[in-house]
């Protein structure tokens, strides 16, 4: 029996991109006050959608061993992407930060990560009632 599977391994990379997401939220959320800061966003659902490509219509075709990996499938490769906030309102000292907007993404951020951590116990309590289940 297989235990570490492809829903264990995205729950796992999705609780892990949710934390990364919550620390970037935290330090817009501290620079807020900061000249020239520029609010900064994560995003990691469309190379988690690429990891899971469940029905194989996101992979490029890798017929040669000399192409290259560009990021296809798979959770070794799975990077989230980083950058400034394109819809951020600048403010007179240059701050894009907007305080509520970010404790809005915070709240949303933490109740996704919860449903995840709730998801994975779900999974990992079908594993032990499975095992102890062939004893």
């Amino acid at each position: 029996m297989r235990i570490e599977d492809k829903t264990l391994k995205a729950l796992a990379a999705s609780l892990k991109m949710r934390e990364m997401r919550q620390q970037l939220i935290t330090s817009n959320i501290s620079n807020a006050d900061t000249p020239n800061f520029k609010a900064k966003r994560l995003d990691f659902e469309e190379a988690l959608q690429r990891a899971l490509d469940v029905d194989g219509n996101l992979e490029m075709l890798a017929s040669d061993e000399r192409h290259f990996d560009v990021g296809n499938g798979g959770f070794d490769n799975l990077k989230p992407e980083v950058y400034e906030d394109p819809n951020g309102v600048v403010s007179d000292d240059g701050n894009t930060v907007d305080r509520d907007a970010e404790m809005a993404r915070m709240v949303d951020n933490k109740v996704l990560y919860d449903a995840s951590v709730k998801l994975l116990n779900k999974k990992l309590g079908l594993l032990k009632y499975t095992i102890q289940s062939e004893k």
